[in-house]
């Protein structure tokens, strides 16, 4: 089934295990996904909602079970779901963390891949990655899944997409701390995103995705040397290009449909779907060209874009644009700090966003990302007790699905 521009949706939430006592990763996907089915298996059915394994064996992927036309109870739907894990895991002395990153999380002692269906390719790309690190077991993140119907509508949206990507993380970003410091980025997850695949650079290029705005153009640019550069390591050709890009907005054609994927998951499924509304709604005004046309969105290099997208991730919403021609893109002309633009662009499309999650944008406008909200309840104490106080606060915002304030 073909949709057309912004006709439907999909959205996907990805949740760490941890056990209850000091927060320490759980590698027990496989024992949830037997107590949901009675069986291992990499995906449960769960009406409106569908949970799947990934590659590590203690994260959980939430998505909407095939696309949904509308976004305003999708987070109750996905809080829901939070409610019915976190009981299926008190058993196992487990329950669902939140944020893109485990602050405390060693990943070279305490990754374990997925060991169940699809473990051939997930081991493969450990062969090929060594994926004991952050950039691939200390992750979480929502991707927003946006369709389009043929060559035309996918240069509007591709275009649209490619130049807000870099300010997204002000919007987002919830990984500030690895190993027990601050990493000096906001959105750590997506400063060893860039770099996680270094191996094979054409996977991820300059995250954000090259000028192309046709299939033909795309599989010539992108997935041509991706396909070329993966075939010495994938001898059995189980790998597809599909699943190997790895940009901030992957195109899946196979599905006709954009993934964006440099959003962190928030500290709730209600902060989730309110920052998805609100990304989509931008991009419906900005394939509008009311704004700006779209051969102007059309000419930004990825290099230019990358170093806008650079600074966000590690200033967040301080990070201070002087290209005034980006700022022409959202109407916008001097030089103005992230968090403006973003102000500025709510005022814009907030009608068309329900008023919950309106309510919660002006929370985390008015707060800070919430990388932000947890630097400032952390303070300047990294003890392990301190930290492990303020991500226990988180675990509770996701089972009460309310917003962090410090």
């Amino acid at each position: 089934m073909k949709y057309h521009l912004f006709e439907v949706f999909g959205i996907e939430l990805e949740y760490m295990l941890v056990k209850n006592q000091q927060l320490k990763v759980a590698p027990i996907v496989d024992q949830l996904m037997v107590s949901k089915m009675g069986y291992v298996t990499a995906d449960a059915d769960n009406g409106a909602i569908e949970w799947s394994n990934e590659l590590v064996a203690h994260v959980v992927e939430l998505k909407t079970n095939g696309p949904t036309p509308n976004l305003k109870n999708l987070s109750k739907k996905f809080h829901k779901n939070v409610i019915e894990i976190n009981n299926l895991l008190k058993p196992l002395e487990a329950k669902l963390l939140p944020t893109a990153s485990h602050p405390l999380m060693d990943p070279k002692t305490e990754m374990q891949l997925w060991k169940h269906s699809y473990s051939e390719i997930y081991a493969l790309y450990n062969r090929i990655f060594n994926c004991k690190g952050h950039g691939w077991s200390n992750v979480q993140s929502m991707h927003i899944n946006l369709p389009f119907y043929d060559d035309a509508e996918f240069e509007k949206l591709h275009a649209a997409v490619r130049v807000l990507l870099p300010i997204i993380p002000a919007l987002s970003a919830s990984s500030p701390i690895f190993e027990g410091k601050g990493t000096g980025f906001l959105d750590s997850r997506m400063e060893v995103y860039k770099t996680n695949q270094k191996e094979i650079p054409q996977m991820t290029g300059k995250v954000i995705p090259e000028q192309v705005f046709t299939k033909k153009a795309y599989y010539e640019t992108i997935f041509n040397p991706i396909n070329a550069a993966i075939k010495p390591y994938d001898t059995e050709n189980i790998l597809d290009h599909h699943f190997l890009n790895s940009r901030g907005a992957i195109a899946r054609f196979d599905r006709n449909a954009i993934e964006i994927r440099v959003i962190d998951i928030q500290e709730c499924p209600l902060a989730d779907v309110a920052i998805a509304a609100f990304i989509i709604e931008v991009l419906k005004l900005l394939v509008s060209e009311k704004l700006t046309a779209l051969e102007t969105q059309k000419s930004f290099h990825e290099n230019e874009l990358f170093e806008i997208f650079n600074d966000v991730i590690k200033q967040g919403g301080n990070a201070v644009i002087e290209d005034t021609r980006y700022l022409q893109l959202f109407g916008l002309e001097n030089e103005i700090i992230v968090s403006e633009v973003w102000k500025s662009l709510f005022e814009k499309v907030k009608d068309n966003i329900p008023s919950k999650y309106q309510k919660a944008l002006k929370t985390i406008f008015e707060n800070g990302s919430l990388s932000t909200r947890i630097l400032k309840a952390i303070g300047d104490d990294f003890s392990e007790k301190n930290i492990l106080k303020v991500y226990e606060d988180l675990s509770n915002c996701l089972q009460e699905n309310k917003l962090f304030l410090p």
